[in-house]
């Protein structure tokens, strides 16, 4: 890699911040090889997303893939909402301990759980796994008013899970954003206000999202729901190699500034410019009729 530019410090691997949460949502063994050639060092976790971790036909050659690359896999958290549906915990726990597991995903955004319930199931998987849980709604009907989510948000922390995802869908449209993918700014304001950013996954599929979210909180901000091909991208955006954010992070202000006077230079003087307003077929008209 070129080491030619002052540029924000990244936390190296493995990292409590400055997470990049990626989504496999059925990526082949060519895929994935080609993917980790170039972004192995931007993925901190993989999550093979939904329920495709369960039909995936050469899942365990993946996630040993993944694995030897040093990039923890996880289960959707709607893996798991099937399982504790179903009354299928243990054996979803066992099945994520053969296949070499060693994060899980626990989500409640169809199936409703109360806090003490899910913080049950934390407390359990948090023996053996580092538990990532999920909190708010897949609904885009069902609105959580913001001190609900700091409630729900500081009650999994409570209860053993590393980090708190804070719900967007693939879509960005539910949880932390609106229909058309704007920002709840004022959720995110009250959620940030109350709880360590460090402790939260801000689901942020969109490229308007990250943006948002690298100017909010920083090139350290844990960011999930990241597309594969995206993980670069998203690189640039925290290191301001992107015009999305590189005024966040690099004196574009004061350059800019310096600049002025000579960008004012190159322009016509005043002078010139009234002279030549006064020559226009329009001006001239003008006299003659006075």
């Amino acid at each position: 890699m070129l080491d030619i530019f002052s540029l924000p410090t990244r936390s190296p691997k493995p990292r409590d911040v400055g997470v990049t949460h990626v989504m496999d949502k059925g990526l082949g063994l060519h895929q994935v090889e080609d993917l980790l050639s170039t972004s192995s060092e931007y993925i901190d976790i993989l999550k093979l997303g939904w329920g495709t971790g369960y039909v995936t036909q050469n899942i365990l050659e993946k996630i040993r893939v993944y694995r030897e690359a040093g990039i923890p896999v996880c289960f959707g958290g709607t893996l798991l909402e099937v399982a504790i549906l179903q009354k299928r915990f243990d054996a979803y726990r066992e099945t994520a301990r053969k296949a070499g597991i060693t994060h899980v995903e626990i989500s409640n955004g169809v199936i409703d759980m109360s806090m003490r319930e899910k913080a049950g199931y934390i407390r359990e998987l948090a023996k053996e796994f580092t538990v990532l849980s999920e909190v708010g709604s897949k609904d885009s009907e069902k609105i959580i008013p913001p001190y609900r989510w700091v409630e729900l948000i500081q009650s999994d922390l409570d209860a053993g899970a590393w980090k708190v995802i804070c719900e967007a869908r693939e879509s960005g449209t539910v949880g932390l954003y609106f229909g058309s993918g704007e920002a709840r700014a004022g959720l995110i304001d009250e959620i940030v206000a109350k709880v360590d950013p460090a402790d939260l996954i801000f689901e942020s599929p969109q490229k308007s999202q990250q943006v948002f979210m690298v100017r909010k909180l920083g090139s350290e901000v844990n960011l999930g729901n990241i597309a594969h091909n995206e993980v670069i991208a998203l690189e640039t955006l925290r290191l301001g190699l992107r015009a999305d954010t590189m005024a966040a992070f690099h004196d574009v202000e004061i350059w800019n500034k310096r600049r002025n006077a000579e960008l004012q230079a190159e322009l016509p003087r005043p002078e010139r410019r009234s002279r030549g307003a006064a020559r226009t077929p329009g001006r001239r008209k003008l006299k003659q009729v006075r």
